[in-house]
């Protein structure tokens, strides 16, 4: 793209014109052209969740929903930066509360997951294709404070 139809693009987000949220995309919230968006580009992975019986920093005597995200090695599509070559798998672990908000955000980010919005397909500063967090937020570490997950909590919109 050339410098002014970068310009003419960005100046389309600022003005509230851009594709929508990913959380309204996910919640089917969206109104207009983008209405029919229902699917991103995260490629085919598995989203699974435990109970750890322990708590995460600032949400005492809560036990832990531990999410497991695997993402195995594959063929880019249509929808990534180099389709038909190899990217990187990924897998990674996230954490929340196991109360009231913790669950509710874990049904939004199910939802959003199975919608394809969670992760996508990025290269790396390496040159190398991998799978990577798209722009949801999330605690990855439980010794994170409890702004990680108001973080997330905020990103969706609740």
């Amino acid at each position: 793209m050339g410098a002014q139809q970068d310009k003419m693009y960005c100046t389309r987000y600022l003005d509230g014109q851009g594709p929508p949220a990913l959380i309204d995309q996910a919640n089917g919230d969206v109104k207009g052209s983008y209405a029919e968006v229902s699917e991103g580009s995260q490629p085919e992975g598995q989203m699974t969740w435990v109970i750890l019986h322990r708590d995460l920093p600032g949400y005492p005597g809560d036990n832990t929903i531990q999410i497991n995200y695997v993402f195995a090695d594959g063929i880019q599509t249509d929808k990534h930066p180099n389709p038909g070559k190899t990217f990187l798998g990924m897998r990674t672990l996230a954490y929340l509360p196991d109360n009231r908000d913790g669950r509710r955000i874990l049904g939004l980010l199910n939802k959003a997951f199975y919608q394809r919005l969670v992760f996508t397909v990025a290269t790396n500063e390496n040159g190398e294709d991998m799978v990577t967090w798209a722009d949801i937020p999330h605690k990855t570490t439980p010794d994170a404070g409890k702004d990680r997950v108001q973080g997330t909590r905020a990103d969706l919109d609740i």
